[in-house]
């Protein structure tokens, strides 16, 4: 398959879930922030769906990246950069959702505090994964001609 092609749908395919998840984050977190009041339950049903799509969203854009990689888990330079954060990003993400759809909607107020602070950890892994897969695409355009 051309190379273009998954390098394509790998991008496209990034975005999604990285709003999603960022999304779910800013939901949950305004949810407890105004704990007690009538919209926080619709803030935390928003950021249970959000972060549940985002985990489904994300297996594509895993798929496309490691079909672009020709299977290549870790790499080297920057492709290695991106991958010592995405993986662990990933299984994060996963193992939240997961969490998340065992809990349900409504976790109490202090495992969704620990719940928050992981979502926090998984952002800041998968900010500098997306900033080394940037960093990746601007060394490998090619550039063009006259």
């Amino acid at each position: 398959m051309d190379q273009t092609l998954w390098s394509k749908a790998h991008g496209a395919a990034t975005h999604f879930p990285i709003a999603l998840v960022a999304c779910s984050a800013a939901l949950d977190t305004v949810g407890w922030f105004r704990a007690g009041r009538p919209f926080a339950g619709d803030l935390h049903a928003v950021g249970y769906w959000t972060i549940l799509f985002g985990a489904a969203g994300s297996v594509p854009a895993v798929i496309s990246g490691v079909l672009m990689t020709k299977g290549s888990v870790l790499g080297h330079g920057l492709l290695r950069l991106h991958h010592l954060f995405v993986w662990p990003a990933f299984g994060l993400l996963i193992a939240i959702a997961t969490w998340r759809a065992l809990v349900g909607r409504h976790p109490a107020r202090r495992l969704l505090a620990g719940y928050l602070c992981g979502v926090a950890a998984m952002l800041t892994l998968l900010i500098i994964a997306a900033y080394w897969g940037g960093e990746l695409l601007l060394a490998t355009a090619i550039e063009p001609g006259p």
